[in-house]
């Protein structure tokens, strides 16, 4: 028996993906265009989705063997660009104008159901704030490079290190307790600024990635979590501007006003005992509303609360503060805590995956004079994205993961089967996958 719900869902975004791409700006002029600039796009995220760096070569072999491949038939690719001229051509690219595609996965996942295991209380959305960095060289540069250097003496005397340029973004991933998944959302890249002395940092671009986004996702009705870099002043109310909610992280040492506040009050307690597997803990949290973030007339006031863990023997395995404009109180303080911890999902499922497990985030597949760089990272954290749809949202997809052992198992099968069969559509390739049906007969 065939299934009802196919790969319809990655079809529709892989389009939309092409429409995007559609848009690009075109540099050449006159009868050189052998290769439409879409397909050039698409070529570039064809190898971040397929897991494989070398997922164009092979299928340049596939081609000349059988008169097409698995780039036309899967995503729409007339002919297959070289590396260099893929890199020549995308580097003028902005990449804001894929921006609305992330936009289009969200869409994909609420449709379908799947944004219901990412809400919290019934209707928030947690989006995790953090900075990553993406390239580092000491001889590769471009004008929208950070620097820093490496190597000075011992009395740091300007101009006796080695400069090294980097770049960095800031990352905005939807993220839950209680499970794995992640969905990143457009990134805003750390880059110098025009008129401003300083270099760009992360809680610039946190903001300017509120005033730009956060109007689009205002429907999520989002709760903004992050470390402790992120609760001052100027980010919270920024955050409250845009209509959104926060959780940050408020370390003791770095906000010693909330401390001198809370020392002293005879705080609401709540005990929790806890049985993970065979081992027992007691979850204690202490909270207080209405404390000033700063000092001054102006100061914020927020709600603090701390979660500290102890084992069975009392001693202290996890202590956290977290600073935050929703109500805290004893029925909401062990969610609100449980939604705070779960900053670290953006290190874990989402920038270690990206880092670790077939994204190849750090490797440069090409640094460029403009965006190049930037337009990479954009593409790979879309088929990031696309693939936490089909891990959601299309059933044919998680038939196929689930006959293999592990994640690597299966893209080590995708691009093994690919590489030799050229698949007329992505069901077949997923009902094949799936040992619902044999591959495709060779013409």
């Amino acid at each position: 028996m065939r299934l009802k719900v196919c790969v319809q869902r990655l079809d529709s975004l892989i389009g939309r993906l092409r429409q995007c791409c559609e848009t690009f700006p075109d540099k050449r002029r006159g009868i050189n265009t052998t290769y439409p600039l879409a397909d050039i796009a698409m070529a570039a995220f064809s190898a971040f989705f397929m897991q494989s760096p070398s997922f164009l070569a092979y299928q340049k072999h596939l081609a000349e063997g059988c008169g097409r491949s698995n780039c036309e038939t899967l995503f729409g690719l007339r002919k297959i660009p070289s590396d260099n001229h893929i890199r020549d051509m995308l580097d003028p690219v902005s990449p804001a104008l894929l921006h609305p595609v992330f936009a289009d996965v969200l869409t994909a996942l609420d449709r379908s159901g799947g944004l219901a295991a990412f809400r919290r209380r019934g209707r928030h959305v947690l989006i995790a704030f953090d900075g990553t960095e993406y390239f580092c060289s000491k001889e590769i540069s471009c004008e929208h490079c950070s620097t820093r250097e490496r190597g000075k003496d011992k009395n740091k005397t300007k101009g006796t290190g080695k400069t090294e340029y980097f770049h960095t973004a800031l990352c905005a991933t939807i993220v839950a307790p209680g499970h794995n998944h992640v969905v990143p959302l457009q990134p805003e890249f750390i880059r110098p600024q025009d008129g401003a002395e300083k270099q760009d940092c992360e809680t610039r671009a946190a903001k300017r990635w509120l005033a730009t986004h956060a109007d689009r996702y205002a429907w999520l009705d989002p709760i903004y979590i992050g470390d402790d870099l992120y609760s001052r002043q100027p980010m919270c109310e920024a955050v409250l501007a845009a209509g959104g909610h926060f959780i940050f992280v408020c370390k003791p040492d770095s906000h010693t006003l909330v401390q001198e506040y809370i020392a002293g009050v005879r705080l609401p307690i709540l005990n929790v005992a806890v049985k993970r597997g065979a081992r027992r803990f007691t979850y204690r949290y202490r909270w207080l509303n209405d404390v000033p973030l700063r000092d001054g007339k102006d100061a914020l006031l927020v709600n603090w609360f701390e979660m500290e863990i102890r084992d069975a023997a009392g001693a202290v395995t996890y202590r956290n503060s977290f600073v935050t404009d929703l109500p805290v109180n004893r029925r909401t303080v062990a969610d609100l805590a449980d939604s705070g911890r779960s900053r670290w999902k953006i290190e874990n499922e989402s920038f270690n995956t990206l880092k670790t497990a077939g994204y190849h985030l750090e490797h440069s597949f090409g640094h460029g004079r403009q965006n190049l760089a930037a337009l990479l990272v954009t593409l790979n954290l879309l088929g990031f994205a696309f693939h936490t749809v089909c891990d959601h949202a299309e059933e044919l997809w998680r038939l196929a993961r689930s006959k293999a052992s592990s994640r690597v198992q299966f893209f080590g099968r995708l691009i093994a089967i690919t590489s030799f069969v050229v698949f007329p559509s992505w069901e077949s390739l997923m009902q094949t996958m799936a040992y619902r049906q044999p591959p495709p007969q060779p013409p």
